[in-house]
């Protein structure tokens, strides 16, 4: 039986459904707010603790600018998310830009918003002078390699990572800002993912406060800014249990205190997009098609190009029968799309209640590495967005994708598209 919980009535969803169509991914905005004031709460002991949302777990603007009014920046890793970093009103200190193999116009634009550029190696510091950038506000993302003392599998090895600095390295970086002048220097890094125990989060913790030191040490900076990336995971199984918030906030306080003398004003921040948007998505798909062959598949109207989390990494999602929480799951199916690939499926071999041709399935957690990580192979278009707003009303925050949409860059006599 299902522990997982969704924010509408049958007679809701059905309602929503039957106005929209299906599928749509559909987001709680309260949810999302409860569990972003969780987290501030948890570190309100440090007065400069600050959130940036990571963009591309769900990168639309309706939803950066509701998480904008309760204090949350954005962390953005391309263009395309700093112009909604900037559409939304987002400046300044409110923005994080950490990126990989960085193009000539992501620095300039970084820049230009006046964000904290956060350096992956070494040579961008090249790439700044060439292009005669001088941002004032820089970090410098640190890679421990094989002396990390902690970690998951999730995420795999550092050393086997295409981000980030060695010590040496970083410790050069902050010498070369220091030099610059740049008054507004920071430390970062993300050697974890979907973390569900606290000892590999407050490990990141304290391996930078430890680097924070010996950057004082070695360079006599006190850093402005330490990111501990995102890394907080969710529960997408109904028998697994999330972060304990306040027992993270706990630990970092004593780590604080412990280790971080004459950093008072140092801010520190988490990267979250996962935690902050997950738990608080669902995609909505209708059954469509029965089959029974071997196994017993139910055809859905959303494919991978809707959720490829599944597909892409053998993920676990959650999966309901709207109306049949409370069933007995006596039938076993595998869950698919219509994707000409046989891993188009959102669940395998799963037991469920029994599933009619026109049931609402409910995908839970898919408010994270959902929506955003569609694509368009087969010529599969990406469906729309909901938005169910703090005071119950249903926003469309994104519309279903036309073919118009798929053929925009083609240009070629007689092509439909419509």
């Amino acid at each position: 039986m299902s522990t997982k919980s969704f924010p509408l009535t049958l007679e809701e969803l059905r309602r929503i459904a039957d106005e929209y169509g299906t599928p749509f991914h559909i987001y709680d905005e309260q949810g999302i707010h409860d569990g972003v004031k969780r987290l501030q709460n948890a570190f309100a002991w440090n007065k400069n603790f600050f959130e940036y949302f990571a963009v591309k777990a769900t990168p639309n603007p309706w939803i950066m600018d509701s998480l904008k009014s309760i204090n949350v920046g954005a962390d953005c890793s391309s263009l395309a998310e700093l112009a909604l970093s900037e559409a939304v009103g987002l400046s300044g200190d409110e923005i994080v830009f950490s990126s990989n193999e960085t193009s000539d116009q992501e620095f300039i634009k970084a820049c230009e918003l006046g964000a904290i550029v956060n350096l992956d190696d070494k040579s961008l510091i090249s790439d700044l002078r060439r292009l005669d950038l001088h941002p004032d506000k820089v970090c410098f993302r640190y890679n421990p390699g094989p002396d990390l003392a902690f970690g998951n599998d999730f995420i795999g090895k550092p050393q086997e990572a295409k981000y980030g600095m060695t010590k040496e390295q970083l410790m050069k970086g902050v010498a070369w800002a220091r030099d610059e002048g740049i008054k507004y220097i920071g430390i970062h890094t993300m050697v974890i993912s979907a973390e569900l125990e606290l000892t590999g989060l407050l490990g990141t913790i304290s391996m930078m406060f430890d680097l924070a030191n010996e950057v004082r040490e070695r360079t006599g900076v006190t850093v402005s800014f330490i990111d501990f990336g995102g890394g907080i995971g969710i529960p997408y199984r109904p028998d697994q249990n999330g972060v304990n918030i306040e027992a993270l906030g706990e630990g970092a306080h004593e780590l604080f205190n412990q280790k971080m003398q004459g950093f008072e004003n140092t801010r520190i921040s988490f990267e979250c997009g996962r935690y902050i948007t997950g738990p608080h998505g669902w995609l909505v798909t209708r059954a469509i098609h029965h089959k029974k062959i071997y196994r017993n598949y139910i055809g859905v109207d959303a494919c991978m190009a809707d959720l490829m989390r599944p597909g892409m990494y053998g993920a676990y999602h959650h999966i309901t029968i709207a109306g049949k929480e409370n069933q007995p799951e006596d039938f076993v199916y595998d869950v698919v799309g219509c994707l000409c690939e046989n891993n188009d499926k959102f669940a395998i071999q799963r037991h469920l209640p029994e599933i009619e041709r026109g049931d609402l399935i409910i995908i839970h957690d898919t408010g994270a590495h959902g929506h955003s990580m569609g694509f368009n192979y087969n010529g599969r278009l990406r469906h729309q967005e909901l938005f169910i707003r703090t005071d119950g009303t249903i926003q469309k925050i994104r519309r279903n994708e036309t073919l118009a949409d798929l053929f925009a860059t083609l240009d070629y006599p007689g092509l439909k598209k419509e």
